[in-house]
């Protein structure tokens, strides 16, 4: 480490609240899907900011639209139209074919403001503040209470009790577990599709059926989590159309701003008329000109560069190599995930294999103490994951 990184991290150690355990590099700029340091050392990135990066760094018609924008206005405020924020609902509806768009500045708003929209639903039908969401253990939905209130970890939650009230945990794929968490109060279930920091698992058809049937049989919301496993990651734009199991209510943020912060949660026609109304519900910052102009241009991007087309493809690819891995250790016990976005399960804690491929210029995350999880950019080529693959496995040769 040179002198001058390991200033910047002294001095960020000083500075900053320290929330983080973070790895000891200062990242400078990104290409394509590679990061660079200030030392100017070349990493390849498979962790896409948490699954944020889809279209890759320093892509030039991204850029040039942020630019753009920046020219005209970046921000007025929720009390008049601009038409960044009316062009990328209108995109955002399209692709998810939802009805109604609320843009947040983040994924955990989102998860805020779905919650609010499903408790005053239920609010509007029978005028009671009783009534209870049912969530999935080893869910993760953000750090914010209402979100933190429906994260199925406790360790996340114990010292900040108590969170808000009337929340049952269930178990992801157990349809019963669901069902004997339900009763007259019960006024939305929420769950991601795809399971990201709990370990990598996805919902099956079976039991995302299932729910659905349940929720419409008893007038309950269901609310998808697409934040992580959205935009695309599994090889669909949202990851329940490969179910056709509508929400009523889905949140997505992440790869939506494509590095600009920005989230939203949107709404059938049915629960956006009966729900939330002015005054409920507010963002100074959502849905501003800059944020909506990032959206409205990934959306574009999505179509014209053929994103899911390129996740179809490479996904089975990385799926495959990672397969390898698992047949040649003993200690990797399996593979799961869908799409772009897949997890090694390892009978052991993973931290020192992360370590060991930053030193040498892979970018790695995990999901759980035990699970590395692979996010990377949608951009990226077969040639990446055998290179990738490389890395890693001469990290691993070395346990």
């Amino acid at each position: 480490m040179s002198e001058k990184m390991k200033s910047y991290i002294e001095e960020a150690e000083k500075a900053l609240l320290h929330t983080y355990n973070r790895y000891q590099i200062v990242l400078e700029k990104g290409d394509g899907v590679y990061l660079y340091d200030i030392d100017g050392k070349k990493y390849l990135d498979f962790v896409a900011g948490i699954a944020v990066f889809a279209l890759g760094y320093n892509n030039k018609e991204y850029n040039d639209t942020l630019k753009a924008q920046i020219d005209k206005v970046l921000h007025t405020s929720n009390y008049y139209y601009n038409v960044p924020a009316i062009e990328a609902a209108k995109k955002l509806k399209e692709a998810s074919k939802m009805d109604r768009v609320f843009f947040t500045n983040s994924g955990a708003e989102a998860v805020e403001g779905a919650l609010k929209a499903a408790r005053k639903y239920a609010f509007l039908k029978d005028g009671k503040t009783d009534h209870e969401i049912i969530a999935m253990n080893h869910s993760f939905h953000g750090r914010t209470f209402g979100a933190l209130s429906v994260t199925g970890n406790p360790h996340y939650r114990e010292a900040f009790e108590p969170m808000i009230g009337n929340i049952k945990f269930a178990d992801l794929n157990d349809f019963e577990s669901v069902l004997s968490q339900v009763n007259d109060k019960t006024c939305a279930i929420i769950l991601e599709t795809v399971q990201g920091e709990g370990g990598i698992y996805p919902a099956t058809e079976e039991f995302l059926t299932k729910v659905r049937k349940l929720c419409d049989e008893r007038d309950i919301l269901l609310i998808l989590d697409e934040i992580q496993c959205g935009m695309g990651r599994t090889g669909y734009m949202f990851a329940w159309q490969k179910y056709g199991v509508k929400p009523d209510i889905m949140t997505t943020a992440k790869a939506l701003g494509c590095g600009v912060p920005v989230g939203a949660f949107l709404l059938t026609e049915k629960v956006g008329a009966n729900s939330l109304v002015a005054g409920d519900h507010g963002t100074t910052y959502g849905g501003n000109p800059f944020a909506c102009a990032a959206v409205g241009k990934v959306l574009d991007l999505f179509k014209q560069d053929n994103i899911i087309e390129n996740v179809n493809e490479v996904a089975p690819y990385l799926e495959e190599r990672l397969d390898e891995l698992v047949g040649r250790y003993d200690f990797i016990t399996c593979r799961r995930g869908m799409g772009l976005m897949q997890g090694l399960v390892f009978d052991r804690p993973v931290a020192d294999v992360i370590n060991k491929a930053l030193e040498n210029g892979l970018i790695l995350i995990n999901a759980g103490p035990n699970i590395i999880r692979f996010v990377p950019p949608l951009v990226i080529t077969k040639e990446n994951v055998d290179d990738m693959i490389g890395i890693l496995d001469s990290c691993l040769r070395s346990l």
